[in-house]
């Protein structure tokens, strides 16, 4: 019998636990099969790269935003920069994210030179067995040369750039970065506040 105040003892020793474990056993079979499915689904829609194109974005957050990474897809402003309609990137290739807004002129620049890059190795194959090709169609030599492209198209560059070092000078060593900083911040705090007082003075 249970003393003072605990827990009566009410263990469950018949719930057949056996047959509810999970396995994966089956583990290194559907990595095979996976790798298959990647491979007829590349020689069904050959000689069609097997990704898409992405822009170039920063995560969110303070923590991350001073790194980048492949995005969903170009924003509209990015496509017509570019000279590319919705349609056509969808056609040829390109990732399109109609909600993406760009923030800055020099993400819309990198975005809009990777297009530019993109559509001048691009090759278009004409539609059907056509003798003339139409405006846009590359031309029988450049199809018969493609080759498929696997994997990420223009991957983002890897590697760490080399750190430089400087001498450090007398003016180096005299400076304060914290003072400098309030100084700076204290400054804009007060602008508004000093160009009212300038004006009331031209007003008197």
């Amino acid at each position: 019998m249970v003393r003072h105040n605990n827990v009566i003892p009410n263990q469950h020793f018949h719930k057949d636990w056996q047959n509810r474990v999970k396995t994966w056993f089956d583990q290194p079979a559907k990595k095979k099969a996976r790798r298959l499915a990647r491979k007829a689904k590349a020689a069904a829609i050959a000689p069609r790269p097997t990704q898409l194109l992405r822009p170039v974005v920063h995560p969110p957050t303070q923590r991350y935003n001073h790194k980048t990474r492949l995005g969903k897809g170009f924003s509209m402003q990015e496509l017509k920069e570019a000279g590319i309609t919705k349609s056509y990137a969808k056609s040829v290739g390109i990732a399109v994210d109609h909600r993406r807004t760009n923030l800055s002129v020099e993400s819309l620049q990198a975005n809009v030179q990777r297009l530019k890059e993109y559509k001048s190795k691009l090759i278009v194959f004409p539609i059907g067995r056509v003798k003339k090709p139409k405006a846009g169609d590359s031309t029988t030599a450049e199809c018969r040369a493609a080759i498929q492209t696997t994997g990420t198209i223009q991957p983002l560059p890897t590697g760490k750039k080399p750190v430089e070092f400087v001498s450090v000078s007398e003016e180096l060593k005299k400076f304060r970065a914290y003072t400098h900083l309030r100084v700076v911040v204290n400054e804009a705090k007060l602008a508004g506040i000093r160009r009212g007082k300038a004006a009331e003075g031209d007003k008197e």
